[in-house]
């Protein structure tokens, strides 16, 4: 029976949500109980499992628990842990290529091999019900409008601007991410309505629950908005010394030498060691590094910290610019200051829209970079027998291997059922980490490495509001939540384009996107991810549910908030498996660039090669577009 605690969260009420089964087994047959679809999944015709020629197919605007959903991820793990199928059927198709992984990169290399050779077929096999990889797309429809808002990847940035590669696909695909920034983005609005930054403070780690607004960033901004902190006195002049003091902490040392003995030190160590900070900063600072890195700063450097404008650096007077044992996001935002940036309103799902539409036409109405945000993709034409590039979902791959000098052979598992087709050449755009088990027979020093790639585990969770009074009332647009289950949260950007329009009153509903990272404090950086991702996978909807309730209850009190009243949808983007991993000092040390596990496990494996933004060590779309031509030029070329 559910408590009054419970009900004045709202947990009984009917949003849009779905909860659906967690932990869909694998059957002694080999089949996969898939509830996701229910009757409407199979055609009733030789019942063949086709979801996707359902009417109603639309997967952006389904809500629960979304990302890697339940009945995309556990025929992967029967084959990780050792299950085999040998009654596949053939297909009868064969392809010129085959890509495994229907994200950014995969469709990518789709795309570059089709320009390569125009008249060649490629197939493009996905484990979710949609494609884009992490670059999915959250469609709510809340107060009489379609409001967007990112699943996964956020935005077109990257720490060092596209190359010529990357830059070329932008181009091909009439993306101008600085034009579309400067018309499309309205970067003003919450401020214009009084609405600053916050840190929601909560009574299980600082001993009471309060919401204090940050104004400003100077110094007495700063001593302002400490004092309303409950923080103790001591605490509150460390913080105040870390972000605006000028002592130099490491005396008679050269910026190269600081730069070195950053870099070997984690953040949490240089403030509570270095530069002796109260052990009770710790808490306070514990997740800064969430958004980049996905794990706190007890496992990332100090010298990534500083390349990423965390404070406490000033008085080292360090000089500008990358230095060795820097990560690849923090050395190239050093290096060069960053890449245009541009978010739309479902991040960069609309790239993966575009790639579609440049390979399946008929499939994405419109015709440039804008309207694509409006299109209904029509999912009933990716996987055409006409056409000569086919996009099919619900797909697993359960087996890659060479068959003679000029055949790949590819098992994946639909519906339950097991399928084989045949191509001349096959890229792996796929997590990384699972292709050891694809490809049993690569060497084991590239298996070893491939398994090293370790993503991210993440949740994005998108929240549809009723109204946004009580931020409004509070004066704050998104709110910093240091010892809380989501570590932040915030009102979703302002971008109109196309026919889209973003909501402009506190009386309209609104997305809010919420951020956690589930790793486990005291371990290096890829065993607190190992740990996360278990724990995501063993999270029900129903938690995450009640977590975000609970959360943006007690943040917005005092606003008037109500979460049984005010929550109008939730959509939970789970990622167990989510960001590329990248170089960390304190992991990696000094390998050699040439032993890095992203380079040698994407050598080429006969007509298999390796893409996805893993072989580059680097979460950024650019990343993935560059490994996608890689890869697929490495066929060509053969």
């Amino acid at each position: 029976m559910m408590n009054s605690n419970e009900r004045a969260l709202g947990m009984h009420r009917r949003i849009t949500r779905r909860d659906f089964l967690n932990g869909v087994g694998v059957t002694l047959s080999g089949s996969v109980a898939y509830p996701w679809f229910g009757a409407r999944g199979v055609e009733q015709a030789g019942g063949v499992f086709e979801p996707e020629k359902s009417a109603d197919y639309y997967p952006p605007a389904r809500t629960g628990l979304r990302g890697t959903h339940d009945g995309a991820w556990e025929v992967a793990h029967a084959v990780r842990d050792g299950r085999t199928w040998n009654d596949a059927s053939d297909t009868g198709e064969r392809y010129d290529l085959v890509v495994v992984g229907g994200g950014i990169s995969g469709l990518a290399a789709a795309h570059f091999f089709r320009a390569a050779s125009p008249r060649g077929r490629v197939l493009v096999l996905d484990n979710h019900d949609d494609f884009g990889g992490h670059a999915k797309r959250n469609e709510f429809h809340v107060g009489g409008r379609v409001q967007l808002l990112n699943g996964g990847t956020l935005s077109i940035e990257s720490p060092r601007p596209y190359g010529k590669v990357a830059a070329g696909l932008m181009r091909t695909l009439g993306i101008d991410a600085r034009a579309l920034d400067d018309a499309c983005s309205n970067k003003t609005l919450y401020s214009s309505l009084g609405l600053h930054p916050a840190v929601f403070f909560d009574r299980e780690t600082f001993g009471v629950d309060r919401l204090v607004v940050r104004k400003g960033e100077s110094r007495a901004d700063t001593a302002a908005y400490l004092a309303q902190t409950p923080l103790t006195g001591q605490v509150r002049k460390d913080i105040l010394r870390i972000e605006h003091g000028d002592e130099d902490y490491m005396p008679g040392l050269t910026s190269a030498q600081k730069k070195d003995r950053l870099s070997r030190i984690s953040y949490e160590h240089y403030l509570l060691k270095i530069v002796k900070a109260d052990p009770g900063v710790l808490p306070y600072y514990l997740h800064v590094t969430d958004g980049w890195w996905g794990c706190g700063i007890d496992a990332v450097s100090a010298l990534d910290c500083w390349g990423t404008w965390f404070p406490g650096f000033e008085g080292l007077k360090l000089d500008s610019g990358e230095a060795p044992r820097m990560g690849f996001t923090p050395a190239g935002f050093a290096a060069t200051g960053g890449s245009d940036t541009f978010h739309y309103p479902d991040g960069n799902a609309s790239i993966a829209r575009l790639l579609v539409r440049s390979l399946i036409p008929t499939a994405v109405p419109g015709r440039d970079a804008r309207d694509v945000v409006g299109a209904v993709i029509d999912y009933t034409k990716l996987d055409r027998p006409e056409s000569a590039a086919r996009i099919r979902l619900n797909s697993t791959a359960l087996r890659v291997r060479n068959s003679g000098t000029d055949r790949v052979e590819v098992t994946y598992s639909r519906g339950g059922t097991l399928y084989r087709t045949t191509a001349r050449r096959c890229v792996l755009a796929c997590w990384n980490m699972m292709i050891p088990y694809l490809c049993p027979e690569l060497p084991a020093a590239q298996k070893t490495a491939l398994h090293q790639l370790i993503k991210t585990p993440l949740v994005y969770a998108s929240v549809a509001l009723k109204n946004w009074r009580a931020f409004q009332r509070l004066g704050v647009r998104s709110v910093e939540a240091p010892g809380s289950y989501f570590s932040s949260f915030q009102l979703n950007e302002a971008v109109d384009i196309g026919t889209y329009r973003s909501v402009r009153s506190p009386d309209e509903p609104i997305l809010v996107r919420m951020e956690r990272t589930p790793a486990k404090y005291g371990l290096p950086e890829r065993e607190q991810h190992q740990v996360g991702r278990a724990e995501l996978l063993a999270t029900p909807f129903e938690t995450f549910e009640r977590r975000i309730r609970d959360e943006l209850g007690r943040a917005l009190a005092a606003g008037g908030f109500e979460p049984a009243r005010d929550v109008e949808g939730i959509a939970v983007n789970r990622w167990p498996h989510g960001y590329a991993p990248e170089y960390n000092s304190l992991v990696d040390g000094d390998t050699p660039p040439e032993r890095m596990p992203n380079v040698v496990g994407r050598k080429r494996f006969g007509g298999i090669s390796i893409a996805n933004s893993d072989a580059g060590m680097g979460a950024y779309t650019d990343v993935a577009i560059e490994q996608a031509h890689r890869a697929v030029h490495e066929l060509i070329d053969l």
